[in-house]
Formats: structure tokens, sequence, C-alpha cells
């Protein structure tokens, strides 16, 4: 019993680190670039991104100035564009995904010249499911005690694992079907080569018994 225990805490565990990923990247003025998250149906995202430029004097990274912003980008699982803003240097892009599957976040510079060649330091944290809601605000907006915002919490919490497992199983039937797919045409190219070799054998093994009679006839 311990031991199940223990697998439940580790699986919890593992889906929400899943949920929450924070990061720096270095960007020129001319890059582009993008991150794959995979989200399940119904699921809110919160992403948090922040800007520093390089500080040739001092070989480091300083606030960036008020012109710099970053071109946002958000591309669901069918290539549709869900969101395309231009933002400032510093903020945050929340949107809900509506199908299961990889989405597409890029981000990049809309303009070379504010930057003269400097290159980019940006911060981004993307938060997926419950750790997108900002559950302070959420409690002075419905005013609620510190025991029902537990509550509320939890259900959200369980609704995420419910959505986690939900694309579990949709991954499962999605590789199952490529996989049947993959191996009907592998089967149907054995058959097809099958047919080909049986078809050249047949015409080589008449061509040779042509040549054999006219060579008996001369």
């Amino acid at each position: 019993m311990k031991m199940m225990k223990k697998l439940f805490s580790v699986f919890i565990l593992m889906v929400f680190a899943h949920c929450v990923s924070g990061l720096y990247f270095h960007i020129g003025e001319t890059e582009r670039k993008c991150f794959i998250e995979e989200i399940p149906d119904e699921t809110a995202v919160l992403v948090h991104y922040k800007v520093e430029l390089f500080d040739p004097r001092s070989g480091g990274f300083m606030p960036s100035s008020p012109g710099v912003g970053m071109h946002v980008e958000v591309r669901d699982p069918d290539d549709k564009v869900i969101l395309s803003r231009i933002y400032s240097s510093e903020g945050r892009i929340s949107f809900t995904s509506h199908i299961p599957g990889e989405h597409i976040i890029c981000l990049y510079s809309n303009s070379t010249a504010w930057f003269s060649g400097t290159q980019l330091r940006v911060h981004l944290d993307i938060q997926v499911g419950d750790h997108a809601i900002d559950y302070a605000n959420l409690a002075k907006r419905e005013k609620l005690s510190k025991l029902q915002l537990r509550i509320r919490q939890l259900l959200d919490q369980v609704e995420q694992i419910t959505k986690e497992q939900n694309y579990q199983r949709y991954r499962e039937e999605r590789f199952r079907l490529t996989s049947e797919s993959t191996n009907q045409r592998v089967l149907w190219w054995s058959i097809t080569q099958t047919v080909i070799l049986l078809i050249m054998g047949t015409w080589q093994m008449r061509h040779l018994k042509s040549f054999f009679e006219a060579k008996k006839l001369v």
C-alpha cells in the first residue's frame, strides 16, 4: 500500500513538473525561437517573458529600453494561428487550447532598427493548467475564504490530471492508428514487390523459353 502511495506521488509530481517550465535564451535581431508544448484540450496556458539587452561595456545584460518589444505567435496542432501580437519588453500572454496536441510558441523581434546588432536575453516561463490561474486575484474577485480557495485549487488540480490522462489516451490512440497504418503500408508494399517479382520472373522464363526454342530451330 505504501509503495502504491509513493508511485502515485511520483506520478503527480511528474504531471505538474510537465505543467511548468522556466528558462532563458539569447536571440539576435533576425532570429526566431520556437518552443513546442504538448497541451490537452480546453487548457489554459500562461506565458511570462522578460527581455534584457546586452551591455558591451559591462559584458552583462541590462533592462531593455522602452522601445524594445517581441512578436509572439502561437499555432495549434492544425498549424492554425491562434495568437499573433506584438508585445512590450516584459509581459504575459494567455490563451486556451481547443484541441489536444503540440502547440508551437514562437518569439522574435518585430524590428531590426531597435537593437543595432545587440543581443537579447529573453526570460521565459510557460505555465499550463491550474498553474496558469492567479488564485490570489480569483479569491479577491469571488470573495473566497481560505478553505473555499483550497477546495477550488484541489478541484482544478483533479480536473487537470483528468485532462492529462485523457491526453495520454489520445496520444496512445493516435500512435496505435499510426502504427496500424504503417504496418498496412509495409504489408501492401511487400505484396506489391512480390507480385512484381513474380511477373518479372514469369516474363523472364517465357523470354528464355522462346530464346531456347529459337536456338533449336536454328
